[in-house]
């Protein structure tokens, strides 16, 4: 994942809910090429069909409008084969050519995942499929803490292993705010003979509910120090702010000068913290 020697890095965005939202995204996506010039960004992917319709379309416009590279998230949530061929091949037809193939979270109001008949159950099933049927750059998720719905870390070890060997050439993990997490995964990983590399995920704290949502959600864990610190100044968004961007530059300038292949950013649509860290971490890609 290293570009010409270099750290790879990218931003994550979800698809809007409107049109004054999609007009936020692309401003949002244009600020950050202009001042950080992103290897590419990637946009999840919504399974309900005006959500899918989005993400399609705010793919194909990224990529096609602004000129990044952009990676389209696609999961096996609420569809069959045949339906997830039709998206596939309207991503194909846009000029995308990287997708991070998942299985996805059961839809709201569902406490498992239930795949759909004459769909996929496992996220390396769609990687098989995708391998088999595209020419594409296929990426998976991983998971330094073990998937939640994981036995144990060997489990989910074992079918982060199944996704690879189904075609998955670089793997990005779920959030993560202790460094050790990250690093003691690698090492496991390469014991169990996954070879490609492995891109952290990058969260910037800006909001402690929102937080504390996500990661109960994902299985991840926020330090207690970090915890306490957040808790603290909880009612002082700004003072909030300035701690998760502090932690995310800390984390950040470890992790690469440690060996991390690059870095993914989850930005959640905005581009304030993410150009902060990305600015204070690699400044030579920063544009004033």
């Amino acid at each position: 994942m290293h570009g010409q020697g270099r750290p790879i890095f990218s931003f994550e965005f979800f698809p809007p809910k409107d049109d004054a939202a999609a007009a936020q995204l692309m401003e949002t996506a244009s600020e950050l090429k202009d001042k950080l010039k992103p290897d590419f960004v990637s946009v999840t992917y919504g399974a309900g069909g005006t959500t899918r319709a989005r993400t399609l379309e705010c793919v194909n416009r990224i990529q096609n409008k602004l000129g990044i590279t952009t990676m389209a998230h696609l999961t096996c949530v609420a569809s069959t084969q045949d339906e997830i061929r039709s998206v596939v091949d309207s991503l194909v037809a846009a000029g995308i050519e990287n997708v991070l193939a998942l299985r996805g979270d059961p839809p709201k109001g569902e406490a498992t995942f239930q795949a759909q008949a004459g769909g996929f159950a496992h996220g390396s099933e769609l990687i098989q499929f995708l391998k088999q049927n595209y020419d594409l750059c296929l990426g998976a998720a991983c998971y330094p803490e073990k998937h939640p719905e994981s036995e144990s870390a060997k489990t989910c070890m074992h079918f982060t292993a199944e996704k690879v060997r189904a075609g998955a050439s670089f793997l990005t993990t779920q959030l993560f705010f202790d460094n050790a997490d990250y690093f003691k995964y690698v090492e496991q990983a390469r014991a169990a003979g996954i070879t490609v590399p492995i891109v952290p995920g990058i969260m910037p704290i800006t909001n402690v509910a929102q937080i504390e949502r996500f990661t109960k959600m994902c299985g991840a864990t926020i330090p207690s120090e970090l915890s306490d610190r957040l808790h603290r100044y909880a009612d002082q968004p700004g003072s909030v702010m300035a701690i998760g961007i502090e932690h995310a530059i800390e984390q950040c300038r470890q992790l690469l000068s440690q060996g991390a292949p690059g870095l993914h950013f989850y930005t959640l649509n905005k581009s304030h913290a993410t150009r902060s860290i990305l600015t204070a971490v690699a400044p030579e890609r920063a544009v004033s």
